[in-house]
């Protein structure tokens, strides 16, 4: 499977998947067959990470197709998404502090030759746990897992190989194409035990066996007997605090003026209700200290470039720039084009946000307003999303109700 970072490539796929969204989906999701089949999974994720696609548009289009119950699992997974964003929205500490903690975690391993050893054999594929070690050669040849093989590999690196859960997670954000801060910090945290207190995900080599058949029979199930399945779960000493997020209304800038419209990894998508006479984006703040995997980051400039390509083409612009960090030259930008506001779709907690604080910060002392949309998908879902997945989930048919507004 590859993943053109396109939105008509998104399109493309979400059309092909569409006949298989119901009951075939939901029998057969959680298998890993290998990476050379793919066809029991959408394959969209790498395309609503960056909203090359949008989660509502791929919900009308399922639902166009097949009754909510019919596909309900598969409406469940892309509603998994909104509840990690908002539920970090709402506890946004634990991105800054899982930073902090990788920073630290790298630095001890620098200066412990036994975990660098571990953890090296972990991210090389050499650790004799031979699935264990296919996927890692998979996620940093391909940036991409199945869903199913993530939460073992999470579970292994864990309960197993007796890693820290935020190097893995790291490993994760750098390599996966749709490496988004929320999901995959806080599903590595549900795996260890840490996002419901108690309760995390061990490896079994029955389940494995089970469905990933394919891929033991592939790499040989060697090391599967080494898998720890009594461990307990991780602790910590708080669970992170909660805050009331304050989120931007819907407002956009009155009257005339000239609009720039910025975008930003995290969104995308063209349609913020405004016609800009500037277009740019402003890539995200750096994920990890260490370097993001080449697939990885070939697609998120792919899918800017193809963002800013739309958007010229869109509005019969001569230009569309690709910013660098530094807030200046968002300054110089929006300077050039005499801009009297920015619209920019809602930056969620992560790289994209951190980066985005210093760009507003800036250009609202130069008199340039950034006025951030919040899109209607996620103001509804995002507010639900303060505890555990089954609050959320029992909105879902409202929540689905209101897809046509």
């Amino acid at each position: 499977m590859s993943w053109p970072p396109t939105r008509a490539a998104g399109l493309e796929r979400l059309e092909a998947f569409l006949p298989h969204a119901g009951d075939r989906y939901r029998r057969l999701r959680n298998f890993d067959f290998g990476a050379d089949d793919r066809t029991n999974v959408s394959g969209l994720s790498p395309y609503l990470r960056c909203r090359l696609v949008r989660e509502d548009e791929v919900l009308a289009a399922v639902l166009g197709r097949f009754a909510p119950s019919t596909a309900e699992k598969f409406i469940q997974e892309v509603y998994w998404r909104s509840y990690w964003k908002g539920w970090l929205e709402h506890h946004p500490s634990v991105w800054p502090d899982y930073l902090e903690q990788v920073r630290s975690l790298l630095a001890e391993a620098a200066a412990d030759d036994a975990l660098a050893l571990r953890y090296h054999a972990a991210t090389a594929g050499e650790t004799g746990i031979a699935v264990f070690d296919a996927w890692a050669r998979e996620l940093t040849g391909t940036g991409y897992l199945h869903n199913h093989a993530r939460m073992w590999f999470a579970s292994i690196w864990i309960f197993t190989l007796k890693l820290p859960w935020q190097l893995g997670a790291d490993f994760f954000l750098r390599h996966l194409l749709d490496g988004d801060p929320a999901s995959n910090t806080l599903s590595w945290r549900w795996v260890a035990g840490l996002h419901t207190p108690g309760k995390h995900y061990l490896a079994r080599p029955d389940n494995i066996g089970r469905f990933a058949a394919r891929r033991v029979e592939l790499s040989g199930a060697d090391g599967l007997e080494l898998l720890d399945t009594a461990a307990s779960a991780l602790e910590e000493q708080a669970a992170p605090p909660r805050i009331v997020p304050d989120w931007p209304s819907a407002t956009l800038p009155a009257g005339g003026g000239r609009v720039g419209l910025l975008l930003g990894e995290d969104d995308l998508d063209l349609d913020l209700g405004v016609r800009p006479v500037a277009v740019a984006a402003l890539p995200g703040a750096p994920r990890s200290p260490l370097p993001t995997g080449d697939a990885a980051a070939a697609f998120t400039a792919g899918a800017i470039d193809d963002a800013l390509t739309r958007g010229r083409q869109r509005w019969g612009l001569g230009r569309a720039d690709l910013l660098s960090l530094r807030a200046e030259d968002a300054l110089a930008w929006a300077r050039r084009e005499s801009l009297d506001a920015v619209v920019a779709c809602y930056a969620p907690v992560g790289p994209g946000a951190d980066a985005r604080a210093r760009v507003r910060a800036l250009l609202a002392q130069a008199g340039v307003p950034v006025h951030e949309v919040l899109r209607s998908h996620d103001r509804d879902a995002w507010p639900r999303a303060t505890r555990g997945f089954f609050r959320l989930k029992k909105h879902i048919p409202a929540l689905l109700g209101r897809l046509s507004r």
